[in-house]
């Protein structure tokens, strides 16, 4: 079980009037409803993290599992989702991970971006899109939790159509 992950908008409420809060790591406070609510995505269901955060590459994997650690998540995996420049944006970013893993069904996506809303249906309904103002609740962990344990098959991408469609 995999869960794409950003981190502005869903672990780090964005708020224009407010500057947010770094810990001793140098990295963000995450909100404290979502460090429960992504704890208990990972706890109900092992999945791992695969960053989609413009931060992604400002540590390694390693780092990354130290910062989430250090706000009381605990997870066994933590790795990133490629960037190219020739990917204008994370939509494109996704819809090219999930032509190049299509034998990986179970996942689902956590973000603010609405572009988000353009990902073809058998994507989008993996996609659990987050308040920027609030972050990541304890509804939109319950709905993640239910997309990864559902044993529908609800992703199947046929090899000869363009998921960019």
């Amino acid at each position: 079980m995999l869960v794409f992950l950003d981190i502005d908008g869903v672990m780090v409420q964005g708020s224009s009037w407010k500057s947010v809060e770094n810990l001793s790591d140098g990295f963000y406070k995450f909100s404290p409803n979502a460090v429960l609510g992504l704890q208990d995505i990972i706890s109900g269901t092992k999945a791992t993290i695969l960053l989609t955060t413009s931060h992604k590459n400002r540590y390694t994997p390693k780092e990354w599992k130290i910062i989430f650690s250090n706000r009381g998540i605990q997870v066994d995996s933590v790795s990133k989702l490629q960037t190219r420049k020739i990917y204008p944006n994370r939509k494109e970013e996704i819809l090219t991970w999930c032509k190049r893993h299509r034998n990986v069904e179970n996942f689902v996506i956590i973000d603010d971006d609405k572009s988000l809303n353009g990902l073809p249906v058998e994507l989008k309904h993996k996609l659990i899109l987050t308040n920027s103002s609030i972050g990541l609740t304890h509804l939109d962990a319950i709905q993640a939790i239910k997309v990864l344990k559902s044993t529908k098959k609800l992703f199947k991408i046929d090899p000869k159509k363009s998921l960019s469609k």
